[in-house]
């Protein structure tokens, strides 16, 4: 190869490296101009997969009248798409993965222990809606957008009888999912993020699947620390 192009070559796989992504886009990422505007824009390959880890610890959530502090740990996982509205300062993240389970506290009777709460993403992302954006380029500044949609089944009989949930209910684990989609949104000096604090933009309610205008739960605040982990 020869020295300037092995120059551009190594610029490149430096970029792709410290941006820590992978996939497929990132293999092909030197094979013209269009696959090199990524890199040189400071955003992420067009088709790379990006995990990030999060905790949200002592989140507030509303289950009918009892309010309950619970620790989450999950992950999510998104694929870049072309973002065709700005495609030289942002990004499309298509969710393509995202799970997370927490512990509720242990009820009146410990035996049974506090339960369980997992997290799952609810469908398809078909209509991408979360973005990243680079809104300053020297030095680099990003806003994440993560729009989330989302079932959270619930496992403590005693928690949610407590709580006041009809007992025709309380039979298997409870199953609730996002009337509307949550929003978090971080402000970033780096991407992929490295432990970097997400703000919910709105309480998210969960209403029963079969009765959507039923709320079960509200998640009031989700305080979560994305990457690092």
């Amino acid at each position: 190869m020869p020295g300037p192009d092995r120059r551009n070559f190594l610029k490149g796989a430096a970029a792709t490296a410290a941006l820590g992504v992978t996939g497929v886009a990132a293999g092909a990422l030197f094979g013209g101009s269009e696959a090199m505007a990524a890199p040189q824009t400071g955003l992420p390959p067009i088709g790379s997969d990006i995990a990030m880890g999060y905790i949200a610890l002592n989140t507030p959530l509303r289950i009918r009248t009892a309010l309950v502090p619970v620790d989450f740990k999950g992950q999510i996982r998104t694929r870049v798409e072309l973002d065709p509205g700005d495609p030289v300062r942002s990004v499309r993240l298509k969710v393509v993965g995202h799970w997370a389970t927490g512990k509720l506290p242990a009820g009146r009777d410990a035996r049974q222990g506090g339960g369980t709460i997992t997290i799952e993403q609810n469908d398809v992302d078909v209509d991408t809606k979360s973005l990243l954006k680079l809104t300053q380029r020297f030095p680099p500044r990003y806003e994440q957008i993560m729009v989330l949609s989302f079932t959270m089944t619930i496992d403590q009989p005693e928690t949610l009888r407590a709580a006041g949930v009809p007992s025709n209910r309380l039979d298997e684990p409870l199953v609730l999912t996002t009337k509307d989609p949550a929003q978090l949104v971080g402000k970033l000096t780096q991407f992929p993020p490295r432990g970097d604090l997400y703000q919910l933009q709105n309480p998210v309610d969960l209403i029963l699947p079969d009765e959507p205008d039923t709320t079960i739960a509200t998640i009031e605040k989700f305080p979560v620390k994305v990457g690092g982990l």
